[in-house]
């Protein structure tokens, strides 16, 4: 398996330290609000990527961090700590807020088909690892205390910009505009390992350290989790592109100066989601959640199906348009595998490895999912009986995870006559909210709903379609 690695800036053959093992580390969300489906698309190529490690037959120990202190509004390490941010949005405290978004969140990944990790751990609960680590690097000579914070001292080593080769001038943190310069850093691309009071005297969250009272940067967090349950080797950490730096650059500035030897051989990043008007975020344009998309009518499965039709290191745009091509492709796949459930004949083994390959070369020529999907359709097309393009669909949905047999079951049902006996007035009022829908008149399309409830029907979007039951 050929695997682009951010390091190397090249595709190199994934070959894990340990035979037969994978350790691989996903950075977690900052649970301060929901997450949006930018947010979501590293989450879906990350879970396809694991999924592909085990169909390999690697036995897979993964492990994500839940960020609930030390991420601040700017990765400069300026600006207010998100979760205080959405403390103060809501009236909430920081634990109401991070219990309320993570659980948000693994809804939102059950929605989509994404696994969870094996191991998942909230920062507050590993402060007494942090400060370890952190002596460490301060008896080390790698941190220094300056202005009540402790910060990692990039001086120290002989690479700090690993990703990119870029000049120094260009990635400093701290001399964008808009953003103050921190007075107490010896080098302008030093980072915080500790804040104590003597910084954002509002922080909820604090805990007693020996250098005073305070609370853990972000960068330290992701180190400390991954080396704490994962050992001082890791094959593959995966995040979305834009924590390629500083975030991701920071850890590997301090694992492997507390470490003394490479850390992390392999990153997987995934590329961002756009809209027409730029990169996807919580603070621009619409805030585009898997509920809203829900709220629009669309299957959260749908939106990993688009996903999967791009490749994860290329930029993604999102619009209704994209999306509802995506639905359109969707339905008639699953419409198409309604045809062969009931599996006849007898699995053909030869006609099986056949097809099967061309699903495996696409996955491991850099996890190209694109041509996975395409791979569907081939077994579709083939000349083959039922039970053997049945067992590949199922064989690939271990990986591709697009719910595509229940869907297909689902489809069958709606179409064998289930609501023949719907009056001629509440029929063609379906066919308007359906037009409306399309339309994205969600407005008329509720208008409708209630006449046909007034009318004794109840209307329910499913993820087959829309139902609709007598009261």
């Amino acid at each position: 398996m050929k695997l682009y690695n951010t390091l190397t800036r090249k595709k190199d053959d994934f070959v894990p330290r340990f035979e037969g093992k994978v350790s691989m580390y996903t950075c977690g969300p900052t649970v301060y609000h929901y997450a949006h489906i930018g947010n979501l698309r590293s989450y879906i190529m990350e879970d396809v990527l694991e999924k592909y490690f085990r169909y390999a037959g690697y036995d897979v120990k993964r492990v994500m961090n839940i960020t609930d202190v030390g991420h601040l509004s700017s990765d400069g390490d300026t600006g207010d700590d998100k979760m205080l941010k959405g403390a103060k949005r809501e009236h909430k405290t920081v634990m109401e807020i991070a219990e309320f978004y993570t659980k948000a969140f693994f809804d939102d990944c059950k929605k989509l088909n994404i696994k969870t990790p094996d191991v998942v751990v909230p920062a507050t609960s590993y402060i007494d690892e942090f400060i370890r680590v952190i002596k460490v690097l301060m008896e080390k000579g790698y941190a220094y205390e300056a202005g009540g914070n402790i910060y990692f001292d990039t001086s120290k080593l002989d690479k700090y910009y690993v990703f990119n080769d870029f000049k120094e001038e260009d990635l400093e943190v701290g001399v964008r505009e808009g953003v103050e310069e921190d007075s107490n850093k010896r080098n302008k691309a030093d980072f915080v390992l500790w804040f104590t009071k003597s910084k954002f005297e509002d922080q909820e969250l604090k805990w007693e350290s020996p250098w005073g009272l305070g609370y853990p940067g972000w960068h330290i967090e992701c180190s400390c989790i991954s080396m704490k349950n994962l050992g001082e080797y890791l094959d593959i950490h995966c995040g979305g592109i834009d924590n390629a730096f500083p975030h991701h650059t920071n850890e590997i500035a301090q694992s492997e100066a507390y470490l003394g030897h490479e850390w992390c051989k392999h990153w997987f990043h995934v590329h961002h989601l756009n809209t027409n008007s730029g990169k996807m975020s919580k603070s621009s344009g619409e805030f585009l959640t898997v509920s809203l998309l829900e709220e629009k009518g669309y299957d959260p499965l749908v939106y990993r199906f688009f996903c999967l039709q791009s490749h994860y290191r290329k930029s993604l745009v999102f619009s209704y348009e994209n999306l509802d091509n995506a639905s359109a492709a969707y339905e008639k796949l699953t419409a198409k595998i309604s045809g062969i459930l009931d599996g006849s004949g007898d699995v053909d083994k030869a006609k099986f490895d056949e097809l099967k390959k061309n699903f495996t070369d696409a996955m491991d020529n850099d996890l190209n999912t694109a041509l996975a999907v395409t791979a569907v359709y081939d077994v579709l097309k083939a000349d083959t009986n039922n039970a053997t393009k049945l067992a590949l669909i199922n064989d690939f949905e271990k990986v591709l995870s697009l719910g595509l047999i229940e869907a297909a079951k689902k489809f069958s049902d709606k179409n064998s006559g289930e609501n023949e006996d719907i009056p001629a007035e509440i029929a063609e009022l379906l066919e308007q909210r359906k037009a409306a829908r399309k339309e994205k008149d969600f407005a008329l399309a509720d208008e409708i709903r209630d006449k046909i409830s007034a009318l004794g029907y109840v209307v329910t979007e499913t993820r087959e379609g829309t139902k609709v039951t007598k009261k």
